[in-house]
């Protein structure tokens, strides 16, 4: 058989020449589009695509996640995927929370009674992500949180080698609860380690591995994550001219006041 296709592929043959040219041509095959006919075609298509996965986020994924949360709100949604989630906890959401695509939750009961969930309002979560959580992970309102970003309050295994060389599990001290505040945005495939609280406003960068707290309206990039900008408003430099003139004014006055009373 190998002789053959060998054969088929390279000899100078009638035959195998042929092959190839037939070959060629019906891989090269293609039919007309008129309009009339595919856009119809396509607008059924996409209908149907549509009405199948409505029906599979309402009445499939979102019941299923739901089953497994402790408290949420209105407006709960998910995308039309099945989140995986290990061992249990508590999940707790609020209002218009958007869990979308596909979602790891993994709770580990060893640190712990219930290990906790909590996600604030109208804050949207991308397919992807992987949440740890081995005591208490709480992610607040209005946060974007992007594809592939991975949060653990606990690496799983602990520091010290000949415990970890043991298979024993991390020390109570090791598993620290991890607050993002709220209208944070992590960026895609960024990761937050335990015991890192994110500042409200503050903005991760894509990939950016956080290992410390970031203060409130920052913006942290790079392994391990620094500070690159600040988001609070600054004074415009026109202004602040103004302001100085506006002072230096002052001061010659209180000067002229101060020289004419001596």
């Amino acid at each position: 058989m190998k002789n053959l296709v060998r054969f088929l592929a390279s000899s100078d043959h009638d035959v195998a020449r042929a092959v190839r040219h037939v070959r060629q041509q019906v891989r090269g095959f293609t039919l007309p589009a008129p309009r009339p006919i595919v856009v119809p075609m396509r607008m059924a298509f996409e209908a149907a695509r549509e009405a199948y996965y409505f029906g599979a986020r309402v009445l499939v994924c979102e019941p299923h996640f739901k089953s497994h949360c402790a408290q949420y709100g209105k407006g709960v949604r998910t995308g039309n995927f099945i989140h995986y989630i290990q061992g249990r906890g508590d999940i707790l959401l609020g209002d218009n929370v958007v869990l979308d695509g596909k979602i790891n939750f993994v709770f580990a009961r060893r640190f712990c009674d219930r290990p906790t969930l909590r996600i604030g309002d109208n804050t949207g979560i991308g397919h992807g992500c992987r949440i740890i959580v081995g005591k208490s992970i709480t992610i607040g309102k209005h946060c974007r949180i992007a594809g592939s970003v991975f949060i653990l309050d606990s690496s799983g295994h602990p520091s010290d080698p000949e415990a970890r060389k043991q298979g024993l599990p991390p020390s109570d001290a090791e598993v620290r609860p991890v607050v993002i505040e709220d209208n944070v945005w992590l960026g895609a495939r960024s990761m937050i380690f335990p015991g890192v609280t994110v500042g409200e406003g503050s903005v991760v960068a894509a990939g950016a591995i956080v290992m410390a707290d970031v203060p409130p309206y920052t913006v942290v990039a790079g392994n391990p994550a620094r500070r690159v900008a600040s988001l609070r408003t600054e004074p415009a430099p026109e202004a602040n001219r103004a302001d100085a003139k506006k002072h230096g004014a002052d001061d010659a006055g209180r000067r002229s006041v101060s020289d004419s009373a001596s």
